[in-house]
């Protein structure tokens, strides 16, 4: 015998209905599902496909899937898993939950911190910060070592990291051994390279700090980019 479609349940049965009626805070987690889920499979409505997918995955390892693992799951596919997905980010973000507590980078001041290296080398090295869509560090990597010139530094060795490692975006930096953070004619030329190289590809680039031994210029403060 078949089970009854969710729209011939009776009200107080109906996810949305009883999210409208006694809040969302009543709801049980299957329900939730359901809400998210919208439709059940052939021979299944809604809540049952929640209720199978909320036994073979608990919340918790429901968190940890990605979109292929997601997708393949009966009742969800590539549009519902899309949906989860977005629904799992939004709460991550809203609750500051870091990934295997990678540091995250909002302010130059923050990048410094993750290139201390870089106040004592003695010849120029140009570095990359690869950060997530939650501004969290996922790679960092040396680009370049030597006198930075736009026509050494192509924008493929920057970005080639940047779509191996799935980055929102990035942050350049490097060193100015001889003590002046003043940006130069060719820092300020590799900057708008790869900013409209990171246009085209989507990935932004955020901002281009200059490091000395004892202090650091970060373009993007003083509205240089």
């Amino acid at each position: 015998m078949s089970k009854p479609k969710i729209k011939n349940l009776a009200k107080h049965e109906m996810p949305r209905e009883k999210m409208i009626e006694k809040g969302v805070e009543n709801l049980k987690d299957y329900e939730l599902m359901a809400i998210l889920l919208r439709t059940g499979v052939a021979g299944k409505n809604v809540l049952e496909v929640s209720k199978d997918i909320l036994k073979k995955f608990p919340t918790k390892k429901l968190l940890t899937l990605d979109l292929k693992s997601l997708s393949k799951i009966k009742g969800i596919g590539t549009g519902k898993a899309c949906l989860l997905l977005s629904a799992f980010e939004l709460t991550k973000r809203a609750l500051a939950v870091e990934d295997n507590n990678l540091p995250v980078i909002s302010s130059a001041r923050e990048a410094v911190a993750q290139l201390q290296e870089l106040r004592t080398a003695k010849k120029e090295h140009l570095v990359v910060l690869y950060l997530n869509a939650r501004n969290q560090l996922i790679h960092k990597e040396i680009i370049s070592v030597g006198t930075l010139n736009a026509n050494l530094v192509h924008p493929r060795e920057v970005f080639k990291s940047a779509i191996d490692y799935l980055a929102a975006s990035i942050i350049i930096a490097h060193n100015h051994p001889s003590g002046g953070a003043e940006p130069s004619d060719n820092d300020l030329t590799t900057t708008n390279r790869l900013k409209e190289a990171g246009k085209i590809m989507g990935i932004e680039l955020i901002d281009h700090i200059i490091i000395t031994q004892t202090n650091f210029f970060s373009l993007k403060e003083r509205n240089m980019m």
